[in-house]
């Protein structure tokens, strides 16, 4: 893998498009993901975006953004002052086109510098988006910042499966993944369950059991309308579908993801949140009706 460092002009991005009701700004510490050649990699729609990639295979290149912390200190003031008038609140999804906790984060702290920054220059909103365990080993700063501002950890777990044949192993286990959960939720952090994008389920009653034990809600989000394109296609022109269909062809409908909707249902009522919605923090206030 092509690793670089370089500098950012301004790490805080304006939101559009698909994140535009989630937050006022994205914020990306990396560029490029080590997990790329994982199994969240092959379904990753950050890989069709060639302004990013440069033709370059997804899982190839990593750069670091070395003065992340020194640019969202720069820019934070009139980056707040925008947000709040412009969106309502000053709200960050970190992150949206990379994996905050990957095993080089660990080595070089880009993501760490950055949550400390934000210690000083809180948002109003803190999003936490990651597929690693390892999210779990900067609780203490999480704890910090719960206690300026508002912060959710936003933890994938797309299904129970271990291993799914045909394609590349997770990039941390789901086993670690609740484990990383459980002590986050434990210790007074709010921790989502992201479902996303939604694979076969094994046993989809235990699944949302043990998500319900593990976090204070779940979002559930299908690759149709969750890749940025709205059937999917993106998605389609993946090794993804055809692994998907070989354990079940219904999981590569909307009809599966309803089904998986109203189980989660049961055991986290009014935790729900379906697409956008959910990830918006929106959550379904009563059982899906299905015909």
């Amino acid at each position: 893998m092509e690793l670089s460092v370089v500098e950012i002009g301004n790490v805080l991005t304006r939101t559009s498009g698909y994140l535009h009701t989630v937050s006022s700004h994205s914020l990306q510490p990396y560029r490029g993901c080590s997990f790329g050649r994982a199994l969240c990699g092959v379904g990753c729609y950050v890989q069709h975006n060639g302004h990013l990639t440069h033709g370059r295979p997804w899982g190839s290149f990593l750069e670091l953004r070395q003065n992340a912390a020194e640019s969202y200190r720069a820019h934070v003031a009139a980056e707040r002052r925008w947000a709040r008038a412009a969106r309502g609140r000053f709200a960050i999804f970190m992150s949206s086109a990379t994996e905050p906790f990957l095993p080089q984060e660990f080595r070089y702290g880009v993501t760490r510098g950055v949550l400390e920054a934000m210690l000083d220059e809180p948002p109003d909103l803190l999003i936490l988006q990651t597929h690693s365990h390892r999210v779990a080993e900067y609780l203490p700063l999480y704890l910090q910042l719960l206690r300026v501002g508002e912060l959710r950890v936003h933890l994938s777990i797309e299904t129970d499966r271990e291993q799914i044949a045909g394609l590349p192993p997770h990039a941390s286990s789901v086993d670690a993944r609740f484990a990383a959960a459980r002590a986050l939720k434990q210790a007074g952090v709010p921790v989502v369950i992201t479902v996303s994008p939604l694979l076969p389920i094994a046993d989809p009653e235990r699944f949302f059991e043990r998500v319900a034990e593990a976090a204070d809600a779940v979002v559930i989000d299908h690759f149709i309308g969750g890749d940025g394109s709205p059937d999917g296609g993106r998605t389609r022109r993946t090794e993804l579908p055809a692994a998907m269909s070989a354990i079940d062809p219904e999981s590569l409908g909307l009809e599966y993801r309803e089904r998986m909707v109203a189980i989660a249902q049961r055991h986290l009522p009014g935790r729900v949140g379906v697409n956008i919605d959910g990830f918006a923090g929106r959550w379904l206030t009563a059982p899906v009706q299905r015909s």
